[in-house]
């Protein structure tokens, strides 16, 4: 299982909007005869994966035992049903970490392999497999993304000098880890104060990537220039605003921009309602946001943020603009609650991975 969760990893930034999975076929003498890793959304799943590689091998695969890190599929998607495919290749035990949370399979993968003879044990590789596809079981228990939320700061947590200077707090290193980490996310979101002061591509260049994240606009009243930077990547970009300019809104959709209408009681754009849209409308399972610190604030004070990736610099900035703009406190009391997952070094660097509290737990 270990090897299967390690085969998952390898479809970390390829698989999406499809959950990471890995497959390792085991014969009855105990010896590997085949792996497999889940492709890119179309194409084959690990199971079928490891299924070709044993067959290519010359291996037979009756009697064998899978051990895979999602319960296999039981409905007719992209890609055919794999509990079939394995019951038809005379695989005798299926050994999987968890059951798949679409509604489409939740148990069915395990009950059609059960009728169909094979031996079915789940729970290897729990916690593991499902931290791996944390955003996918967040859109389909939860119905909305999991959100990250991206920021490079200086140790006294500073993302901007005063005159809007922030390029580069951090280092090279920092900021190609950061495109890793936007290469596998579904979608990444921005706001347009950013978008105004920096004309960003957010796109992925500094790792390589099978695929480019989709583009995902906050803008209310839809002042996005035509010739936005956002623009010039091979990907999906939607655009929300509370705003009925229907001429700007038929221009950017004849650049082929999806733009939703979503308005809230203030004339901003409803945040809830649009990563529920986003969960529906693109798949989307992770969303990585790299915004400024008025729409960070927006999302963590709506409770719409699952956990924070921060870069720290070794560095003193002084005055400036923060993190988010979360308002005034009168008690300590009132401290939005993280845990910290992971501190790591990232050349000169400090890389945080803070959860809020509770937020996995769905």
């Amino acid at each position: 299982m270990l090897e299967a969760l390690a085969l998952a990893q390898q479809g970390l930034l390829r698989t999406s909007p499809n959950p990471r999975v890995g497959c390792v076929l085991v014969d009855v003498a105990g010896c590997v005869i085949g792996r497999g890793s889940t492709q890119r959304a179309g194409g084959p799943h690990a199971e079928i994966m490891a299924l070709r590689d044993a067959l290519a091998q010359g291996h037979s695969t009756r009697g064998a035992t899978a051990y895979v890190t999602l319960e296999p599929c039981a409905h007719q998607g992209r890609t055919g049903p794999c509990c079939d495919a394995l019951a038809e290749a005379g695989i005798a035990k299926v050994v999987a970490s968890i059951t798949d949370p679409n509604p489409r399979v939740a148990g069915q993968g395990f009950a059609r392999l059960r009728a169909a003879g094979v031996q079915v044990e789940v729970g290897p590789g729990a916690e593991a497999a499902r931290e791996l596809n944390l955003g996918f079981f967040s859109r389909m228990v939860r119905k909305t993304p999991w959100v990250r939320m991206k920021v490079a700061a200086s140790l006294d947590g500073v993302t901007a000098l005063p005159n809007g200077a922030s390029q580069w707090i951090t280092s090279p290193e920092a900021r190609r880890d950061g495109h890793a980490w936007r290469a596998r996310a579904c979608a990444v979101l921005t706001g347009i104060g950013t978008v105004l002061a920096d004309d960003p591509r957010l796109d992925v260049r500094e790792v390589p990537t099978e695929r480019q994240p989709a583009l995902v606009l906050v803008d209310s009243a839809l002042q996005v220039p035509l010739d936005a930077s956002i623009f010039i990547a091979d990907r999906g970009v939607y655009i929300y605003t509370a705003s009925q300019n229907d001429a700007k809104k038929q221009a950017l959709e004849e650049r082929g921009v999806q733009v939703i209408t979503l308005p809230d009681a203030h004339g901003k754009v409803d945040l809830a309602a649009m990563l529920t849209d986003l969960a529906l409308r693109a798949e989307v399972n992770e969303l990585h946001v790299e915004a400024g610190y008025k729409l960070n604030g927006s999302l963590l004070r709506a409770g719409l943020v699952d956990e924070l990736l921060v870069y720290l610099a070794p560095k003193l900035l002084g005055a400036g603009a923060g993190m988010a703009q979360l308002g005034e406190l009168t008690a300590l009391a009132q401290a939005q609650e993280l845990e910290f997952k992971a501190q790591d070094r990232v050349g000169p660097d400090l890389r945080v991975l803070a959860r809020i509290r509770g937020r996995d737990r769905f």
